[in-house]
């Protein structure tokens, strides 16, 4: 089975095929860094770093191009009220999101462009719109005529007789559907010179001038959250589409985080900073939570829903190291065919975790029974799984760096050597459950422990 993606384009189901055979290139609309990350902004950048995941474990070469929306009306404004300059904002809270993507595994973008720094590509493709009479300039703002282009609205569905931009009305457009591709300059807010006259880029506009920067004139996946289908994506491929580029093949986007069956927005106050959860989750169990759900549904946020997950996690993990214990260390093995056919048929996480789980009883099982081989073969096979979705509980990178000063380590060893102490007596009692009960609470804090003939060791785990 090939991989067939959900393309919101033709809204059905596609056999993915990229324009170049063994590499693929994807735009993914990234962060406006206006603010502290929360669960509901990297979502999509988890999504799609599966997707990237999972394609390049399907032997392809992967471009992602994620960008950062470095200035707009929000940013001026936070700035603003801040007393603070608008690009220190920016690039303070560029940093936030670099840190929570770095925080929950996300793989590092192939570039992270930002709109400040593609002003010139911007002004370039404005100038072929003019040209092709599908946009006009009109005191010193520059406007896209949605009437010239007839396939307007093919992405989204939106009827063009109805369609509403959300922007404030200005004297120099000719048609109230028409959407802004520059601003003119305003009293203290940054400009950039252009033939129009200076000023600052429109949305729609920046992102259509940086994926034909890095990616040309066609590519393969532009991908997003749902709340992007209109107006921004509809209007990134009419302007794209206009100029004459053939932009993206296929259309992917992921669903909201909910709350009390609301998206998750600074707007509406109920958002849940990554700063926050990471104070009450590790990070490796919010990637689960986030990643485990199918990128199209969504997810509704509670406490419990969290929990039952971190529990769900910890079960895989729990089996991984009973089997680093009792037979040793395993290395990633094959996926199993329900796992590969989970994935391919539109990123089915929730069915590809369900085959973790399915190999992790099995897997327990042979450790009850004592079949080496058997507990071998499926510990590598939940690493190799786990690994597709950057979750594997033995990779290095979800270890941690060890920050514990000199003074803290001595009172942590010595409440290591005491939990040591009673898990030796478990064991020698024949309560094995509390000796993994000790276990689970000595992983839990990120220390490692081996049994050698000489009796346990431990250290913290570092990279």
């Amino acid at each position: 089975m090939s991989l067939r993606i959900y393309d919101t384009g033709t809204r059905s189901m596609r056999e993915f095929s990229p324009l170049r055979s063994g590499a693929v290139s994807i735009y993914l609309c990234g962060a406006t860094v206006q603010g502290v990350p929360h669960i509901g902004h990297v979502r999509s950048g988890l999504n799609f770093d599966v997707l990237r995941r999972w394609l390049t474990h399907l032997g392809n070469d992967v471009t992602l191009v994620r960008n950062v929306t470095d200035i707009d009306d929000k940013i001026l404004s936070k700035a603003a009220e801040a007393g603070r300059p608008w690009w220190e904002w920016a690039a303070t809270h560029e940093r936030e999101f670099i840190s929570a993507y770095d925080a929950l595994g996300c793989l590092p973008a192939s570039v992270e462009p930002r709109a400040t720094g593609h002003v010139t590509q911007m002004v370039e493709l404005m100038q072929r719109l003019i040209d092709a009479g599908h946009a006009y300039a009109a005191n010193g703002d520059v406007y896209f005529s949605v009437s010239s282009y007839s396939e307007y609205g093919a992405l989204s569905g939106q009827r063009p007789d109805e369609v509403q931009q959300g922007e404030t009305g200005t004297e120099g457009k000719r048609d109230p559907r028409d959407f802004t591709l520059w601003k003119s300059a305003k009293p203290g807010e940054p400009s950039w010179p252009t033939p129009w006259g200076p000023g600052r880029p429109g949305w729609h506009l920046e992102c259509s001038a940086m994926a034909g920067a890095y990616l040309g004139s066609e590519f393969d996946i532009h991908g997003g959250g749902l709340d992007l289908v209109f107006p921004h994506h509809e209007n990134e491929q009419a302007q794209s589409r206009a100029a004459g580029d053939g932009f993206a093949g296929y259309w992917m986007h992921n669903a909201w985080v909910t709350l009390s069956g609301e998206k998750m927005s600074k707007s509406l106050g109920n958002t849940v900073s990554i700063p926050a959860m990471l104070e009450r989750v590790r990070a490796v169990e919010l990637r689960y939570y986030l990643v485990t759900p199918h990128y199209r549904s969504n997810i509704e946020y509670s406490e419990e829903a969290l929990h039952d997950s971190v529990l769900g996690y910890r079960r895989i993990e729990s089996f991984l190291r009973r089997v680093v214990e009792r037979v040793g260390a395993p290395e990633p093995g094959a996926l199993t065919e329900d796992f590969v056919n989970a994935m391919n048929d539109d990123l089915g996480t929730p069915a590809a975790v369900g085959a973790v789980h399915t190999v992790v009883r099995e897997g327990n099982a042979a450790l009850d029974s004592g079949d080496r081989d058997g507990v071998l073969a499926a510990a590598g096979s939940v690493r190799a799984m786990m690994g597709v979705l950057g979750l594997d509980p033995l990779d290095c990178s979800w270890s941690g760096k060890s920050t514990v000063d000199t003074g803290a380590q001595k009172v942590l060893g010595a409440l290591v050597e005491e939990l040591l102490e009673q898990r030796k007596d478990a064991r020698k009692n024949k309560d094995f459950a509390a000796a993994d009960a000790i276990r689970d609470r000595l992983i839990a804090v990120g220390v490692a422990v081996e049994d050698t003939p000489d009796g346990p060791k431990w250290t913290l785990k570092d990279c």
